[in-house]
């Protein structure tokens, strides 16, 4: 089967430079001391210390670097090896992994264990390929504990409707736990622009 580039490599193919600012901006909001935590804070309070986290769709590793620090075992993948060479850099630590979620088999890698949650932040869900998503949510489902979950937050008006991704995680097995409209959570409605999503087996 062919594979179908994702969005963000479509991005990428267009335009060659785009990783390295993408790279450069979060280093700088980072000097700048911007709070780039959110995400990271809200799964560290779902699991125990020390638990097994993947972060898919790492980027160049902000959050992973967050929850490695906290004291948890981190993985992260992420499709742009411009990306995980800045994460390589910046914060040792976390396996860092080049690969396509829609391909995502760690054990052939030889990360064999499965994860006590799997975060998908950052709007990457919206990168995927449309003829993707299912199976990039079934593949993170296969990868999660008996007891894991799967976070997923992204916003409106990304060509991703919400409902459809609610679909879309059902068609994969997954079923809803908890929905917030922010890391901070704050409870979801019909007319949030942000969902975080949290999934279960």
């Amino acid at each position: 089967m062919t594979r179908v580039p994702s969005g963000w490599e479509q991005i990428v193919a267009a335009d060659p430079t785009h990783s390295e600012r993408y790279v450069e901006r979060f280093r700088r909001m980072e000097r700048d001391g911007a709070d780039l935590g959110g995400e990271a804070r809200m799964v560290d309070a779902m699991v125990a210390r020390g638990s097994r986290i993947l972060d898919a769709g790492c980027g160049p590793g902000r959050v992973g670097a967050f929850l490695h620090a906290v004291g948890h075992t981190v993985v992260g993948v992420d499709v742009d090896p411009v990306l995980i060479e800045a994460a390589e850099a910046d914060h040792p630590g976390p396996t860092w992994l080049v690969g396509d979620l829609a391909e995502l088999d760690l054990p052939a890698r030889g990360v064999a264990e499965p994860f006590d949650v799997i975060l998908c932040a950052g709007n990457v869900m919206t990168f995927l390929a449309l003829s993707t998503r299912v199976e990039v949510l079934r593949r993170m489902g296969a990868h999660l504990a008996p007891e894991g979950r799967l976070v997923v937050g992204f916003g409106a008006g990304r060509d991703y409707d919400f409902g459809a991704f609610r679909m879309d995680a059902r068609v994969a097995g997954l079923h809803e736990s908890l929905l917030l409209a922010t890391w901070d959570l704050r409870p979801w409605r019909p007319t949030s622009d942000f969902l975080v999503a949290v999934l279960e087996r």
